[in-house]
C-alpha cells in the first residue's frame, strides 16, 4: 500500500524562486527511503509538504489517499518531522513536559498523555533523564529527546531532515539505532541527507535530487557508483569496491 503519494509537484517561493518542480513519488507503506542531494537541492522543501508546513504551488500530496491540504491536523498527527535542528522543536521545561507537550495539544486525557509519554521516552532510552532541563542533554541526547516528542503523536511515518548533523560519533550511534528500531517496529522512514555514509547501508531505496528536481530514484545498490556526478560523496567503502556496512555493526 502506498501511504505517501506525491503528484505533478512544484513549490515556488514569494519571491518566485522555484523550490520544487513536477514531482512524482510514491513511498510504500514500511519503507525506509533516503532523500540525497546537495544543499539547496531541494530536500527540506519537499519534506515539508509532507504534513503540511508547506503547500503546493502545483500538484498534490495524498496520505493514505487523502491530500494533505484537507486536513493538516491529521496530516501532522500522521507524519512527524525530526528537523535538523533538535533545539527548535524542544518546549518543554523539563523532559517529561517536553514530549507531553504534542499530546496534550491533541487533548488527551491525563492518563493517555502520562501512557505516551512513558511508553516513548523508555522507547529512545530517556526515561532515566525524564526530570532533567532539555538544555543540559548532549547532541544525541536532544536529538533522541525530539524524536520522543513526535512519537507521542504516534504517526506512521517519521521524516528526518539531515538527522546526524552537528553530532559526534557516539551521538550518531544513538541516533542511527533508534532510527532503525522505529522501521523495524514497522515505521514508514524518510531522511534527508548529503552525507550516505552512516545511514544508505540501512535503505530500501535512494532518491536523488538536484536543482529541485528527482533525478534518480532506485535502490541504493544502483545508484552508488553514480552519485559523484551529483555532488554527493561516494561511500568510502563502495569507492573502495566493497558492500557498505552499517555504522552499527
Amino acid at each position: 500500500m502506498n501511504i505517501i503519494e506525491i503528484e505533478n509537484l512544484s513549490h515556488y517561493f514569494a519571491d518566485g524562486t522555484c523550490g520544487l518542480e513536477n514531482i512524482n513519488l510514491t513511498i510504500e507503506e514500511g519503507t525506509f527511503v533516503v532523500i540525497a542531494g546537495q544543499n539547496g537541492s531541494g530536500k527540506t522543501t519537499l519534506l515539508k509538504h509532507l504534513n503540511g508546513l508547506l503547500l503546493p504551488t502545483t500538484g498534490t500530496v495524498r496520505l493514505a489517499g487523502v491530500p494533505v491540504s484537507e486536513n493538516l491536523v491529521k496530516a501532522r498527527q500522521m507524519v512527524g518531522m525530526v528537523f535538523q535542528d533538535p533545539d527548535s522543536q524542544i518546549v518543554g521545561e523539563t523532559v517529561c513536559d517536553d514530549v507531553a507537550f504534542g499530546p496534550e495539544n491533541l487533548c488527551l486525557d491525563r492518563s493517555e498523555v502520562k501512557r505516551r509519554v512513558y511508553r516513548t521516552l523508555k522507547v529512545v532510552g530517556l526515561l532515566d533523564f525524564e526530570d532533567q532541563k532539555p538544555h543540559l542533554l548532549s547532541g544525541g541526547e536532544k536529538r533522541r529527546l525530539a524524536i520522543a516528542g513526535i512519537l507521542a503523536m504516534e504517526p506512521k511515518v517519521l521524516v528526518f531532515d539531515e538527522p546526524f548533523s552537528s553530532l559526534d560519533y557516539p551521538g550518531v550511534k544513538q541516533v542511527l539505532k533508534q532510527i532503525i528500531s522505529l522501521h523495524r517496529s514497522g515505521h514508514t522512514i524518510l531522511a534527508a541527507a548529503h552525507d550516505l555514509e552512516k545511514v544508505i547501508a540501512h535503505a530500501d531505496r535512494l532518491v536523488i535530487m538536484k536543482d529541485g528536481k528527482v533525478v534518480k530514484d532506485e535502490t541504493p545498490s544502483q545508484l552508488l557508483g553514480e552519485l559523484e556526478a551529483f555532488g554527493i560523496r561516494e561511500p568510502c567503502a563502495s569507492r573502495l569496491g566493497m558492500e557498505v556496512q552499517s555504522w552499527l555493526n
